[in-house]
């Protein structure tokens, strides 16, 4: 099976000129074309909200008023929701349940979903072994949004998988984005639209393809399954042949023992949710293709199998740059503002800017433990490059980090104070703060918060921690790679 390296840094600025300079002339066009617009994208960075230290919670009666609770039939009674939230904070760690619960009530109204599974499913295998058995099962409706899809190995399993639901009457659509699967062939999706797929480009590289929808700033980011009304996926796994194996190397998974040295799988984790939250992540996906003004009318919604498969409460966050600011970027400031106890990120690309520097600094210095697990290895080194222009400040603040050097470090994930846990499609870089479309879940609550704290620690020990000593001692060659990359990081 021939494996391409397909970068997913979100298809703006330099890293579409990066990776498409080595494309066929056509394919040059977009790349100077994106990289002399990312000047716009730099700009919008100015509307960022300052950092403003320690994050205030509001007091529990008020924070509660805030939330709305979702189950399967719309919002439910207060007496519903007092006791789904009373139910989160009997779990464990019940002062800090409230105080994250009331940081995202003090950024405005909180909607929430209860009577929802959460499953996390680590690296490509599990989780495309995992979306392949729902779709196989798909009754009514398959709805597939994507950064990048192939057109060979991994994704032409799951697209003769979407013919077949096709050829049985399942209504089936597929949204991938325009610049992020720019070298697919478009014979794969002439196939896919004569076996009855709907198939939908967003923002069209070319601007004759669906006049008034294009725009190569604003990239469709978002990963989505949605499965009838039963089961949906989200995180940071495209379908890419670079998922083919594990991070652990193949015939191995989470768990299996450490690492080889010459493992090439990436490392990534996507999270599979049951229940309420499903109708609102196909809602998401209708929004998105009634905006492109894609052909063809989507399937409602079934009714869901099981109405209620679990008890946690789940966030559903989206990033659409035309309503500002990531809200993902927003919430995870509050959250380690508000932090007490613990912060630990794994992030592909992180190159965040000065205030979520400082507020990671800021918990560090009041003693919470900040670890950042971050790439070692990366498709897109001007990245880490700029992610290392900032380690100096983090170590001397005593933030902890490690970068995983035995595989690509792919994950988007979040988990604080061991309850507030955020897995999704979101970078903590540019493009995804305030140019791509994003999707990312929020669950609240020590049990799963738990099960991310437990994958964070095994990332942690597959991976090498920076010295402080060592990294001040580090050579000219490396801080002038830093150096360009902070120089050009409003463009990453």
């Amino acid at each position: 099976m021939t494996r391409r390296s397909r970068s997913d840094a979100g298809g703006g600025g330099v890293r579409v000129s990066l990776h498409e300079l080595r494309q066929p002339g056509g394919r040059r066009m977009v790349a100077f074309a994106s990289a002399a617009g990312a000047v716009a994208l730099a700009a919008s960075c100015a509307a960022l909200p300052p950092h403003a230290g320690e994050s205030q919670p509001l007091p529990q009666g008020q924070a509660r008023a805030r939330v709305t609770v979702v189950g399967a039939q719309g919002p439910v009674a207060d007496h519903v929701k007092q006791r789904d939230l009373d139910r989160l904070q009997a779990e464990g760690r019940a002062e800090s349940v409230r105080r994250h619960l009331g940081v995202l009530a003090s950024l405005g109204e909180v909607h929430m979903y209860r009577g929802n599974s959460a499953r996390l499913l680590v690296d490509g295998p599990q989780t495309f072994a995992a979306m392949k058995a729902a779709i196989a099962k798909a009754r009514q409706r398959v709805l597939l949004e994507t950064y990048i899809i192939e057109d060979d190995g991994v994704a032409a399993e799951f697209g003769e998988l979407l013919l077949r639901k096709a050829a049985e009457g399942v209504s089936v659509a597929l949204l991938y984005d325009s610049v992020g699967s720019l070298t697919t062939e478009r014979a794969f999706f002439d196939s896919l639209e004569a076996g009855g797929v709907a198939v939908c480009a967003f923002n069209p590289v070319n601007p004759l393809e669906r006049p008034g929808r294009w725009g190569l700033l604003q990239r469709n980011h978002r990963k989505v399954l949605a499965v009838d009304s039963d089961v949906a996926f989200t995180g940071g796994i495209n379908l890419s042949n670079v998922y083919a194996d594990g991070s652990f190397g193949s015939g191995r998974h989470f768990g299996s023992g450490s690492p080889s040295p010459d493992d090439s799988g990436w490392r990534d984790t996507q999270i599979e949710l049951r229940g309420p939250v499903v109708a609102a992540m196909a809602a998401l996906f209708q929004e998105s293709w009634l905006g492109q003004n894609c052909p063809g009318a989507l399937s409602p919604d079934p009714p869901a199998a099981n109405a209620a498969p679990g008890q946690r409460v789940v966030k559903l966050v989206a990033g659409d740059p035309r309503h500002g600011v990531n809200p993902t970027y927003t919430a995870l400031m509050s959250a380690i503002g508000a932090a007490r106890h613990s912060v630990h990120l794994t992030m592909a690309y992180f190159a965040p800017g000065p205030d979520m520097i400082q507020a990671l600094s800021d918990a560090a210095r009041r003693g919470v433990e900040v670890v950042l697990v971050l790439p070692g290895r990366s498709d897109v080194k001007l990245v880490m490059h700029a992610a290392r222009s900032y380690y100096a400040q983090l170590l001397d603040a005593g933030v902890q980090v490690y970068e995983m050097k035995h595989a690509v470090m792919h994950a988007k994930t979040a988990v604080i104070d061991g309850v507030f846990a955020s897995v999704g499609s979101s970078n903590l870089d540019w493009r995804s703060i305030v140019g791509n479309n994003e999707i990312d879940v929020i669950v609240l609550g020590d049990d799963f918060g738990q099960e991310l704290e437990k994958l964070f620690g095994h990332d942690v020990a597959s991976s090498t921690r920076i010295d402080p000593e060592q990294w001040r001692g580090r050579g000219v060659v490396q801080r002038l790679l830093e150096g360009f990359g902070r120089l050009v990081e409003p463009l990453l």
